[in-house]
């Protein structure tokens, strides 16, 4: 044999040439390599959703931070004012903190759900509807079955929840033009009942065409703004009559009888329900949860701008107090009159928005049913309709806003802000067990009761009083 094969025979083993050296190298290498698939596994198994979004506008911490404080801080505070009339003074105070704690809580298991499953199902992020929806594919086989069950019960309560909201906005605007108008036409007074919504119908209608966000951010800006001239004038007439208020005129409970109305209220200005999954699976980075996260700190301003305006609201004016505290506003003053005519603005621009939401929920339903070639006539007749099912609605509910208020709070809050979370982190623990004792499982059903007390009494109280 020549030295070149002898080479050869060296670098090339066969088989009968192994020796037990080479054979342990090779088992290291494969190690390795086992080691690194094991990794890969382990890696797999914990798919964190946040580093998989793609997204062309990401939102940081400030951002989100203020949209969550935006979509809390609308026009439903200056009714929390007769929240705390129903409840009570004291009661209010520390119901109004109470209902806050509660409904952070209850976002972030949520939240929390949406991350599990998103983790789980190795999705990068999911809507409210489909949260609930992956929740049930996920689950208990008996619950496959129910998938999407819950999420059109979900897109029902969030598009309803939306279009009752929006129909209390019409009748906060006819009710603001209506007292600005009739300082100086005394028969504008009865303007009120058909003729101011049936001219906000009519420009609604034209309005509402608009359907993309970005064409909706000029008159956002008009409504923000509008909303802190009114709001910083109502402030300026409660601070300046703290001193004229005599305690022995306010309550500080009413008993039972006021809390389903109390509650009812604050959820229906405090709940965000709608924005929070979009504003969260905005974030690239998993900031919104924590300690000093996005929701605990939003929270903190939302509850104390609440309490403040509520417990201030009631104490200046007690028993006086109106639905809306820009009714409690002097009628012949140029500041208030210039605060009916910004919040009247204010609302009216706010429309638009909170019209798009449950409208676009609605559309990728219906799509589905109509040829290309009619999207566009279609949609325009979706708009005016639901423009004409709004005012109806308004048009129904009167002056009675207050009434209004408490009824799309008990049903579709209590529903989508408390019920549908609790439900939902019960079943996604149902595998991992709901700790010791049992300990979630018992507080969701806490939660849930607490839902279901404040649709049924809430209803039962807010159609009473609107039959009356």
């Amino acid at each position: 044999m020549s030295d070149k094969d002898k080479k050869n025979n060296l670098t090339i083993p066969s088989l009968e040439t192994f020796s037990s050296k080479t054979e342990l190298v090779m088992s290291e290498k494969n190690c390795r390599t086992l080691e690194m698939n094991c990794v890969d596994e382990l890696c797999d198994k914990t798919y964190k959703p946040h580093e998989h979004r793609t997204l062309s506008h990401p939102n940081n911490f400030l951002g989100a931070f203020l949209h969550l404080v935006k979509s809390s801080l609308g026009t439903g505070i200056l009714a929390v004012p007769r929240a705390f009339k129903s409840a009570g003074l004291l009661v209010g105070l520390i119901g109004n903190i109470l209902i806050g704690i509660l409904c952070t809580h209850t976002v972030y298991i949520l939240v929390q759900t949406s991350e599990k499953v998103c983790s789980k199902g190795k999705i990068p992020s999911l809507g409210f509807a489909n949260t609930a929806e992956e929740v049930f594919k996920q689950g208990p086989k008996c619950l496959k079955k129910w998938a999407r069950v819950s999420r059109a019960f979900v897109e029902f309560a969030l598009v309803s929840t939306y279009y009752l909201g929006v129909a209390v906005y019409m009748v906060f605007i006819s009710v603001s033009l209506t007292k600005l108008f009739s300082f100086y036409y005394p028969e504008a007074a009865a303007w009120d009942r058909y003729l101011l919504k049936l001219v906000i119908m009519a420009l609604l209608m034209v309005l509402c065409q608009i359907r993309e966000i970005k064409h909706m951010v000029p008159f956002s800006f008009i409504a923000n703004v509008m909303l802190a001239v009114a709001f910083g004038i109502t402030g300026y007439y409660i601070f300046s009559g703290l001193d004229e208020v005599d305690l022995t005129k306010l309550n500080m409970s009413n008993g039972f009888s006021g809390l389903p109305s109390f509650f009812s209220t604050v959820l229906f200005a405090m709940e965000g329900i709608g924005t929070i999954m979009p504003v969260e699976n905005s974030m690239p980075e998993p900031k919104f949860l924590g300690t000093c996260g996005v929701l605990n700190s939003a929270m903190i301003v939302i509850v104390f701008f609440f309490t403040s305006i509520g417990f201030l609201g009631y104490y200046r004016y007690g028993e006086l107090t109106e639905v809306t505290i820009m009714k409690n506003l002097p009628d012949d003053t140029i500041p208030a009159q210039i605060a009916q005519g910004a919040i009247a603005i204010s609302v009216f621009f706010s429309f638009m928005l909170q019209f798009y939401i449950p409208t676009d929920i609605l559309w990728r339903r219906l799509k589905q049913m109509v040829p290309e070639e009619k999207y566009n006539i279609c949609q325009i007749w979706l708009r005016i309709i639901m423009v004409a099912v709004v005012t109806a609605i308004a048009i129904a509910g009167g002056e009675d806003l207050g009434s209004l208020i408490d009824l799309v709070g008990a049903i579709f809050f209590s529903s989508l802000g408390f019920l549908v979370p609790a439900i939902l982190d019960i079943i996604v623990n149902f595998d991992d067990g709901w700790g010791p004792f049992h300990w979630k499982l018992l507080k969701n059903l806490c939660i849930i009761f607490l839902a279901l007390f404040a649709l049924i009494s809430g209803s039962y109280y807010a159609i009473l009083d609107m039959i009356k």
